[in-house]
């Protein structure tokens, strides 16, 4: 506590310490929140702790969709209850204070008489959004927020794209050889394979990729050219929403999209019956698409998308500017000749090398 007869100096380095304090154990709250990427959504990624006397008794984070919320899995990990009418939870995201799969956070913090919740960031929910910290205020509760407001929102990027821009969060992604190569010249009647331009390694990464993602986006051309799967093949994980468009039923319903192995769906002209695993989706294509799109899947809570190609549907985003990332394979090889890859005009923010390949990574600047 800072005591109003303690000189400038003494105080300032006793805030420092206090804020220091503060983000080490937001910190952790984020570490914990990350492991639920991939099996939360829609809801956020969320983690919480809680400390007494400069230890943490107790922690938890949000494991599953429709499970018990990070706040509740934190107080139930304290074995003495009455420990926590002393103690102060630290929470990445602000707690939720209406019902929805489970009761609201909001009110367990108040019925066990904590004291003190520090917040990383409010939620931008509107559900939720300044109604969860007010509820804790006017039970007499010390709230704080803004503990590493930056990194609690890069954490939860897809959730407060979502609902602030009313649309999914969008990465885009591709592979291109040095000279700027996203596939050979193909057409659809012909029986050229794709060319295979990033490494093993680059591919289980981006296995990784879709398993952490609500869906998976082609396009007609490359549904038809490549017969792609679009699962989770190379790492253990869940299977996105498989989407691409067939304006005239083109795709031949051997294809795996077709295989109601798992959610896929398809945008079209026609008006075509839903099976199990396999819905049509009627837009307009005389109207511009992609907007369609992103609504439909707003309306549907899907929250983020990977866009893997081929290179029309690609740039269709980039010319809507309409993305939000992109990450980007470069593999040493060239072919002189072929399809162009898409162009940024921006700078990655990163690189790295994936056993040769480089991998740039872009983010859109905010408009």
């Amino acid at each position: 506590m800072v005591k109003k007869n303690h000189s400038p100096i003494t105080i300032f380095l006793t805030l420092v310490s206090i804020m220091n304090t503060q983000e080490t154990y937001m910190k952790r709250c984020l570490e914990l929140a990350a492991k639920g990427l991939g099996s939360v959504a829609p809801n956020p990624m969320v983690g919480s702790v809680i400390v007494l006397d400069g230890k943490i008794i107790g922690e938890g984070y949000h494991q599953h969709y429709g499970q018990a919320h990070a706040e509740v899995n934190a107080i139930n990990s304290v074995e003495n209850k009455e420990l926590l009418k002393k103690a102060t939870l630290y929470v990445n995201l602000e707690p939720c204070s209406h019902f929805g799969k489970t009761p609201p956070c909001a009110d367990l913090i108040i019925e066990h008489k904590i004291p003190y919740v520090v917040i990383g960031t409010i939620d931008s929910n509107s559900m939720v959004s300044g109604k969860g910290i007010e509820k804790l205020v006017k039970a007499g509760i010390d709230v704080k927020t803004g503990v590493l407001e930056q990194e609690c929102k890069e954490l939860n990027k897809r959730f407060f794209i979502f609902h602030e821009k009313k649309r999914p969060y969008i990465i885009l992604k591709w592979a291109q050889t040095a000279d700027g190569f996203i596939d050979a010249e193909r057409n659809v009647a012909g029986t050229e394979k794709a060319l295979q331009i990033s490494n093993s390694e680059s591919k289980k990464l981006l296995h990784q990729w879709r398993s952490e993602e609500q869906a998976i986006m082609v396009g007609t051309n490359t549904a038809l050219l490549d017969n792609p799967s679009l699962t989770v093949r190379e790492v253990q994980g869940k299977n996105p929403l498989r989407i691409t468009f067939d304006k005239w039923l083109r795709i031949p319903k051997e294809y795996h999209l077709f295989d109601k192995s798992t959610p896929t769906l398809i945008f079209t002209a026609n008006s075509v019956a839903t099976e199990t695993n396999l819905e049509f989706v009627t837009i307009d294509f005389e109207k511009e698409i992609i907007p369609q799109v992103l609504n439909e899947l707003y309306k549907r809570n899907i929250q983020s998308v990977i866009v893997e190609g081929g290179s029309q549907l690609l740039n269709s985003f980039i010319d809507a500017n309409l993305w939000d990332e992109a990450r980007v394979f470069i593999s040493d090889q060239e072919i002189t000749k072929g399809m162009n890859a898409p162009v940024l005009n921006e700078t990655p923010f990163s690189k790295q090398n994936i056993s040769g390949d480089e991998l740039r990574y872009y983010l859109k600047k905010k408009s």
